[in-house]
C-alpha cells in the first residue's frame, strides 16, 4: 500500500505537467528529435495517455497493494489449504457466545473448525478414536502467539461445544487488531485459547 500512495500521486504530477502548455514549450521539446512544435505536443498528449492509463490500472488492480489474506491448513492432512475470507464466508456459519475481560457476552459468528479440518481431509467423527485421539490441531496467529486443540476437543462426536474460526462479531467485521479471524472458545474460564489474527492451522500426531 505504501508503494502505490507513493507512486500514483508522482504519476498524476508527471501527468498534470505534461498537459502543461508551459511544459510542453520548454527546451526539452526542441531537440533534435522532435522536427515541429506540434509534433511535440502529439508526443506529450500521447505520453499524458499513456500514464493516465497505466495509473487507472493501478487503481483497478492490487499490484502494489498488501496481498489478500489466506488462512493456510497444512500438516498431516491429506488435502493442504489456502483459504480466503471469501472462501470462508462462503462456508456454513454458527454462533458463539463470549466474555470479554469487562465480563460482558459478545456473539460471534464463524465457522465450526471441525468443518474446515473435514474439508482439508483431517481426521474427524468415527475416525477419531485409538492413535487418533494424540492427534492435535495448533494454530497460529500473526504475532506469534500459538495454542493447541486436541481434534477430540474440536469433534461434535466428543462435545456439544462448538470452537469457531470467528469473522465477525455483533454481526460487524472484526476490527483489525482482533482480525480479520479469530478463534472463539466458549466455556472456557479464560479466554487465552480465543486467539485472535488467525493464520494458519497445522494437524499433528503427538509423537512419543
Amino acid at each position: 500500500m505504501k508503494t502505490k500512495a507513493i507512486i500514483i500521486p508522482i504519476l498524476m504530477l508527471l501527468a498534470n505537467a505534461l498537459a502543461d502548455p508551459t511544459f510542453i514549450a520548454n527546451k526539452s521539446c526542441k531537440s533534435s528529435f522532435t522536427r515541429s512544435t506540434e509534433n511535440c505536443k502529439i508526443k506529450y498528449n500521447l505520453m499524458k495517455k499513456i500514464i493516465y492509463v497505466i495509473v487507472g490500472l493501478l487503481l483497478s488492480t492490487n499490484i502494489f497493494g498488501q496481498t489478500p489474506l489466506t488462512l493456510k491448513i497444512s500438516g498431516e492432512i491429506p488435502t493442504p489449504l489456502q483459504l480466503t475470507l471469501k472462501d470462508i464466508a462462503d462456508m456454513p456459519h454458527t454462533t458463539a457466545i463470549l466474555k470479554s475481560k469487562d465480563g460482558k457476552s459478545h456473539t460471534y459468528r464463524g465457522v465450526p473448525l471441525q468443518i474446515i479440518l473435514s474439508r482439508a481431509g483431517a481426521t474427524t467423527s468415527k475416525a477419531v478414536h485409538g492413535k487418533n485421539l494424540s492427534k492435535y490441531l495448533l494454530v497460529k496467529c500473526a504475532d506469534g502467539y500459538e495454542v493447541l486443540f486436541s481434534l477430540a476437543e474440536l469433534d461434535s462426536n466428543f462435545t456439544n461445544k462448538k470452537i469457531i474460526l470467528a469473522d465477525s462479531i455483533e454481526g460487524k467485521p472484526l476490527i483489525k487488531a482482533r482480525g480479520p479471524l479469530r478463534i472463539i472458545v466458549p466455556g472456557e474460564k479464560k479466554p487465552a485459547r480465543s486467539c485472535f489474527q488467525v493464520t494458519e492451522l497445522i494437524v499433528n500426531h503427538a509423537k512419543d
